[in-house]
Order: structure tokens, then sequence, then C-alpha cells
């Protein structure tokens, strides 16, 4: 019995050694990770979310917990005529954040730019009446927001409707309902879906005037009770610009209103400052001396560029527990929408990820401290 008992052991110790170890599973670090007191999103173009582009989905997939669509959501998209939607792209979009577990956000329901043409005019090609603008406003943001109730988690209802100085731009939208077209927006919002967190987006908001303006309109919708959950500070950057001093200010001035601050469109032109705010429609004539690194930037930019991107995320962090997310405009330096603008031929290198799908130092340095690298 001893015997066979000593017999069998051995066979086991046998065994074990001679089966070969499991090799452990390596996983790799998110930069997600880094952020654990609010997601970190990105912009997504239609390549992306339809899974063209290998590369940038790769890195979507592995870094970020939220996404918004870059464009397949604007009017012009997804309502281009009046009893016409397409829903081919944002469908996609949203199936591909529900596969991976994302935090889907919209963007946008109402906006000025990239506005289906149709909206604002009535068959004779005159301005429609404001019921009749709406009407149309209503039954486009309910018809899709119903589509997506309960998938997507918060929706930026109205964008860049405030100019710089605080007054309202003079879209069609204010021309013809004067400034009640936001609150309108933002009532149809949350009647047609009273889960989704709903917020104001807009660039330039370390602008004092901006700032008092947004701060005004958040009062105005509280006070009727209509709800408004954030504003979003686009954070289209420069080397020169915002003032850090008044970029604070501002995230205190809207928390102090009563709502989450979140930074929906980051991005930090490494180029010399040609235009401060974000608006599409403007452009300049090319010249060389605006685009000095076609090629490559310079190790000495890039090093001032990553100081100041520490520093803007450093600020992020010091008001985190009213920060609902911080959103990148773009995977990927090629992918950014400030290459060619505001003059075409520009190369720019205003995001987290380099054009080889590198992540920057600033993130490489963030993921260290945290020890996630």
């Amino acid at each position: 019995m001893k015997k066979f008992l000593f017999l069998s052991v051995s066979a086991l110790l046998l065994a074990a050694c001679s089966s070969k170890p499991k090799t452990a599973e390596v996983v790799e670090p998110k930069l997600c990770d880094a952020f654990p007191d609010y997601t970190i999103g990105v912009a997504l173009n239609v390549n992306q979310s339809n899974e063209k582009d290998a590369e940038g989905v790769a890195i979507v997939k592995q870094h970020f917990n939220s996404i918004v669509p870059e464009n397949c959501m604007k009017c012009e998209e997804i309502h281009p005529e009046e009893n016409t939607y397409f829903w081919d792209d944002a469908d996609r979009f949203v199936k591909f954040g529900e596969d991976n577990n994302m935090q889907i956000i919209g963007h946008c329901l109402i906006w000025h730019s990239q506005c289906a043409p149709w909206f604002f005019v009535d068959a004779k090609g005159k301005q429609v009446k404001p019921e009749v603008l709406k009407q149309r406003m209503k039954d486009h943001i309910t018809t899709v927001m119903t589509r997506y109730k309960g998938r997507i988690a918060g929706w930026d209802v109205v964008n860049e409707a405030i100019l710089d100085d605080g007054s309202y731009r003079p879209s069609p939208f204010y021309q013809i309902l004067g400034e009640e077209f936001i609150p309108w927006a933002f009532q149809c919002a949350m009647e047609a879906d009273p889960d989704a967190e709903l917020y104001y987006n807009d660039y330039s908001m370390a602008q004092p005037g901006k700032r008092a303006g947004v701060v005004a309109l958040v009062k105005k919708l509280k006070e009727r009770g209509i709800r408004i959950d954030a504003v979003g500070m686009q954070s289209h950057m420069g080397m020169d610009h915002p003032s850090w001093e008044e970029f604070e200010a501002s995230i205190q001035a809207f928390i102090g209103a009563g709502v989450d601050v979140q930074f929906t469109e980051v991005d930090m032109s490494a180029l010399p400052t040609v235009n401060f705010g974000a608006n599409v429609a403007d452009t300049e004539e090319y010249s060389a001396e605006l685009n000095p690194y076609p090629d490559a930037l310079p190790d000495s930019v890039s090093a001032e560029w990553n100081e100041r991107m520490t520093t803007f995320l450093n600020i992020v962090d010091k008001y985190a527990k009213n920060v609902r997310r911080v959103t990148a405009w773009g995977v990927t330096d090629a992918d950014s929408w400030k290459n060619d603008w505001p003059i075409k031929g520009r190369t720019e290198y205003p995001l987290w990820f380099d054009r080889k799908g590198q992540m920057k130092p600033f993130l490489v340095e963030r993921m260290k401290k945290k020890g996630l690298m």
C-alpha cells in the first residue's frame, strides 16, 4: 500500500514538472484607467464607427470608454430632407458603443451649422414662420431621440448659440424664434427622453462675455423648470490660448450656476494661432509661415505642447467631482478637423495620439504615475 502511494505521488510530481506552464495573460494598459473620476471619450468619424479604420478602431477599443459622433448625427446627415431620415451611420455608431460597453453621447440636435438647408425655408424658399420652425425642431428632436431612447447617455441639445461677447448668434434659429429657441429645444429634448442627460455645448468658453451669457442661459432654463445637466466646454486650445485663469473662472462660474462641466472637443493646435474660435466657416489664405511644420513637430515645440496639455488636465482634475467627461475630438492627429483649417494645406498635431497611433508623452507620463505602465 505504501509502495503504491509512493509511486502515485511520484507520478503526479513527474507530470507536474513535465507539463508546460501556462502563459500569463498580458493585460494592455488602458488610458481610461488613468482617469478614474470621469469618462474619457473620443469623437469617431464614420470610418471608425463602421470599423473600416482598423488602426483607429483598435486605439478606441483599448483606450476609451465614451464615444461621440463627429458628424453622422448632425442634421444635414441624419435628416437631409423634411420627411427623410438617414439612420445607417448613426445606427452603426450606436451599435459600436453598445458592442464595446461604452458611454454613448449624441451630437448634436440643434446647430445652425451643418443644418439641413430645408429646415428654415418653405416650399418657395422663404423663411418659415415661428410656429413652423418650432414644430420642425420638435419633430426632429423627438424622432432622433426616441429612436435611441435608453441607449444614448446624453445629448448636446444646442450647439454654439452664443457669441464671445455674450450676445446670441444671429443664426436662422435666432432670427425666427429669438432667445426662445434654446429653451424650446431643451423642453422638447426633456420630453423626448426624460432619462438622457442634456447639455449646452460651445467653444471659446474662457471668454468673459461668453461665460456670462452661458451662465445667464443656464439660470434662465432652471428658473423655468427646464432641465440642463451640464455645460460642454469645447476645449479647442492653442499654444497661446486660453488663459488658464479665465478658463478656471468659467469652470467655477458654470458649477456655481448649478450644472456640471465636461470638456467636449479637446484638441490643441501646435501651430501659430490664426483664429481663436472654432467656427468652421472661418477660413484664411494659405501662407507658409502659418504652416511651419509640414513634416514633423520639432522636439522643443512638442515638449511645450505636452507641458501645456498636462496643465489642462491638472485643472480638470482639480474640479473632478463636477466633471462628467473629457472627450478628445478625434483619434489621431491625422483625423483632426484642424488639418486644412482655417488654411488649406496646414498639417496639425492637436490630438492625444500621433499619426503613427502612438500615445503622446503627456499621457504616457500620466499612465506611469497611475502605475499602469
